[in-house]
């Protein structure tokens, strides 16, 4: 049965102590008034960023039990469907399914794919992935937010510049996906990256302000939000993407600062650059836009 609330089903990872994957999605979509179902696909004590990892990864069998749980219970409608890192080919492909499963039930679902995979010309999932993301699952994507690696992998088009970016972009529309948003890349300069949002329509360019940190989580955060916006805004792309930075600046701002308060030089321990959402809450609901977007024209 439809619901007027927005419900967005989310699968990815999960942390104990910490911000990444579903710790950092989900508090952010409730806030901004979306309810939110979520299947953990792996429990670790912390992020792979810390010395100590321990914890346990979801079989397919148990997220099949989960979802036919829901199924039973018909409880199975969702507005939106969100998913980030997955861990393997099979699980990949039984993400892609439950997508097509849930469209019988919601043919106008909103699915918003994060193809965690890489970054900075870096793997950190097995290289039998790649395929299942760009043949099965991104067909099936409405909003897709690669990071600059990530949008090269899956088009196999390098991004040299702003006209190679924008082929890169097309090169996704091309396989189905409506919006196409590259969350970062290194199309800026020393004090800036270069993040670009497309759709059928038009295409905007925002340039972002670099912090001297490497955070884990943003890019859950940044597809959770631009979801919670464009839904909030209409699909107003620009403004979704303005909001979405905003958000997203401010947060990484203020954790960067705290974390130079306790820790005043070298590089900051894992602990201390944890995304500070909880104390931005009010940021979240209410971003203050500083930074807009340009739009570009496209041959």
């Amino acid at each position: 049965m439809a619901t007027k609330t927005p419900r967005v089903f989310s699968i990815q990872s999960h942390v104990v102590h910490g911000y990444v994957g579903n710790k950092s999605a989900v508090f952010p979509l409730q806030v901004l008034g979306l309810e939110v179902d979520a299947i953990n696909t792996v429990q670790f004590s912390t992020h792979t960023g810390y010395k100590n990892i321990k914890g346990t990864v979801l079989k397919n069998e148990e997220m099949e039990e989960l979802i036919n749980g829901l199924v039973l219970n018909e409880v199975d409608y969702y507005t939106h469907f969100l998913t980030g890192y997955s861990r393997s080919p099979d699980s990949l492909k039984q993400i892609a399914q439950i997508i097509k499963n849930l469209r019988v039930k919601n043919p106008g679902l909103v699915y918003v794919c994060d193809p965690v995979m890489g970054d900075n010309g870096k793997l950190y999932v097995p290289e039998d992935i790649l395929p299942v993301y760009r043949d099965d699952v991104v067909p099936l994507a409405d909003i897709l937010t690669p990071n600059q690696f990530e949008a090269e992998l899956l088009t196999g088009i390098p991004m040299k510049d702003l006209d190679g970016a924008i082929t890169v972009i097309q090169a996704l529309h091309d396989k189905g996906v409506k919006t196409v948003v590259l969350s970062s890349t290194d199309l800026g300069d020393d004090e800036h990256m270069v993040g670009l949002a497309s759709n059928k329509e038009s295409c905007y360019k925002i340039e972002i302000p670099k912090v001297d940190a490497n955070f884990t989580g943003t890019g859950d955060l940044f597809a959770a939000l631009f979801l919670a916006w464009s839904y909030k805004t209409k699909n107003d792309l620009k403004l979704t993407l303005e909001l979405t930075i905003a958000t997203l600046q401010a947060i990484v701002k203020d954790t960067y600062d705290n974390a130079r308060k306790i820790q005043p030089t070298g590089i900051i321990s894992p602990a201390l650059i944890e995304l500070r959402l909880i104390q931005n809450k009010h940021i979240i609901e209410n971003p203050i836009i500083n930074i807009t977007a340009t739009e570009i024209k496209r041959n």
